[in-house]
Parts: C-alpha cells; structure tokens; sequence
C-alpha cells in the first residue's frame, strides 16, 4: 500500500491532485488549514481521504500523518501579490517557516518522495522566452520571494540531507475549483465571477500581455510523475508550452470587455520552457486552452459566491501594489 501526504490537499491544485491519487489506489492524507483551500473540494472523496486540519507552520499533530508515508506533496502555502505586500510575516511564516517544518517532518519519517509546488513568480519578469529553469531570479513581491526561498530549503534538504526532492515551477494554472475568494488575484476566477454577474471583464493594460495558462490535472499528473521518478535535487517548469493573450482569453469565455491600469512587476509574457520535464520525467501536457476553457465554463456555476470586482473595487485593492512596487498606476 502506497502513502501520501499532501499538505494543502483541500485547495485548488491540491484537490485535483488528491483526485490523481485516488485514481491510482494510492492511500491520501490531506494537511490543511483551509486558509485558502475549501473543505467542499473534497467532499466527493468524502470517506476516501484523511483530513488532518492543522497549521503546519507550527509544529503539531499533523506530524504523525508523515509516519509510514511514502509521498509527501508540499502544496499549502499563502497565495496572492497584494496581502504578501501588506502582510509580509504571514508569508514567511507559512511559505518559509512552513516549508521548513514539512521538510523536517519528512526526512524524519524517512519519505521516499518529496515533491514542492514552486512557483514561476521567482523569474519576475524574464529577459528570455521561453523562460527555462536556468533564467535569473527575481521575484518581485513578497510572495514570490517567501515561494522562492521555501524552493531553496527542498534543494538544500535534498542537497545535505540526501532528501529525494523534486521542486516543480508551475505556471498560470487554472480549472474548476481556482479559488472563489479573498484578495483580487488569478484572472480566470474574477473572469468568471463577472461573467456569472454580466459584467464586463477587467482586461490589465491593452491585453495584448500573453500568459503560460496550465490546465490543472495536467498539473496534477505532473505531481504524481515527479512522484514515480528517480529524479532527485531537480526544479522543473510545469507550463502548456503555449501562450496565449488575455485578449484571446476573454473572446473564449464571450463577453464585454473594460481595460484596467497595467499594474508594476507584472510581465508582459510568461511562457514556460517545458523541454527539461519532457525529457528527464517524459510529462507533457494534454489539455489545450480551448479545452480547458470549455471544462472551466461547464463548472462555472462553482463561482457563484466568488465577488465580482469592477475597476473600482479593484484599484482599491490594489493600492499598496502601485505604492509599494513603484508605479501610480498612469
């Protein structure tokens, strides 16, 4: 019988991965806080699962669901640009501090398997495309920073502790259960709220800036091969290598369009270099844009309670970003 842990398991990318897991017969221990993920996500494997709700940036109880494991996922982290501004301690304590208990926990209980969901924010905006594991780091915000510095720890544990660690760099994953609430963040879910509620979409900038757009069982499958590799000490990119415009993006889902301030430290492009995870883990993804965009719409009423921003609400939340990362915002 195979083991695994998966912190973060009740969230967006987590679930889907538990989902994964499932399928493979493999037994699923979840560690969450629900600080962003949702309890909901995981009733349809309601009795399939463990669910330990714990904080894992202390120690605790949680720790003994590591016991006899042979996968550990570290998925739970803080998300989003604006609060990791405003709230920089809460970010470290759970992305770096977290990391850190997590890895102890595991090379302790002696896992056989690490895998940690990195993120591709540590490129901040890239000089190359596509963007390969070798480009510069330069994280822009908080959270990119607290993300990058928790990807360091796993190495660094896989490097002097012989941990066998894999860090994937996911890029613009969306899908059904992307998160409904809290601060303004990922595109696809104010996209759908608005369009629940017949508003136009918030379009940043001209929307001629390209994104990497992942599907997330095609993340979720790249988890799960990182999981069966040899591999060890290895960070790779987990993107479509695809773009597509945010224009284009929004003539799929079919509605009115109103443009927005282009906001500091955001790239005009992400594209993921996805030639290293092709040929050591032969992943790959399968589920093209207009695939996945046509999955998204068929679950939409999922974002029924999600708030519906408008350029208003969203230049008021997005305030200390223009302070803080250098533009007014003309």
């Amino acid at each position: 019988m195979t083991i695994a842990v998966v912190t973060g398991g009740a969230g967006f990318i987590g679930s889907h991965l538990v989902d994964a897991l499932i399928e493979e017969n493999i037994t699923v221990r979840v560690v969450d806080n629900y600080s962003t993920g949702r309890p909901d996500n995981l009733s349809h494997v309601s009795g399939k699962v463990e669910l330990i709700e714990a904080d894992f940036s202390k120690p605790g109880i949680w720790q003994k669901s590591f016991q006899g494991a042979d996968f550990v996922f570290h998925l739970g982290a803080l998300a989003d640009i604006v609060p990791s501004i405003q709230h920089p301690e809460q970010y470290f304590q759970a992305n770096v501090v977290g990391t850190f208990n997590v890895l102890e926990t595991a090379k302790h209980a002696q896992v056989k398997r690490f895998v940690y969901a990195a993120s591709s924010s540590c490129y901040g905006i890239p000089d190359i495309y596509p963007t390969s594991e070798s480009a510069e780091i330069r994280p822009q915000y908080p959270y990119a920073l607290t993300k990058r510095l928790g990807e360091e720890l796993v190495m660094h544990w896989a490097q002097v502790y012989q941990l066998p660690a894999i860090a994937l760099r996911l890029f613009n994953v969306y899908g059904p259960r992307s998160r409904t609430s809290g601060t303004y963040g990922a595109v696809f879910g104010v996209f759908l709220a608005q369009k629940l509620a017949e508003k136009p979409f918030t379009v940043v900038g001209d929307g001629t800036q390209t994104r990497d757009f992942t599907f997330v069982t095609d993340v979720a499958n790249a988890f799960l091969t990182a999981a069966k590799s040899s591999q060890r000490g290895e960070i790779y990119n987990v993107g479509s290598g695809k773009t597509i415009s945010v224009n284009r993006l929004v003539e799929l889902l079919d509605g009115e369009v109103t443009y927005i301030p282009k906001r500091p430290g955001e790239p005009d492009c992400t594209f993921a270099d996805i030639s290293k995870i092709r040929r050591e883990l032969n992943w790959q993804p399968k589920i093209a844009i207009e695939q996945g965009v046509e999955r998204v719409l068929a679950k939409i009423d999922y974002w029924k309670s999600a708030p519906v921003w408008t350029p208003a609400s969203i230049a008021t939340a997005t305030q200390d970003w223009f302070k803080y990362l250098g533009s007014d915002g003309k």
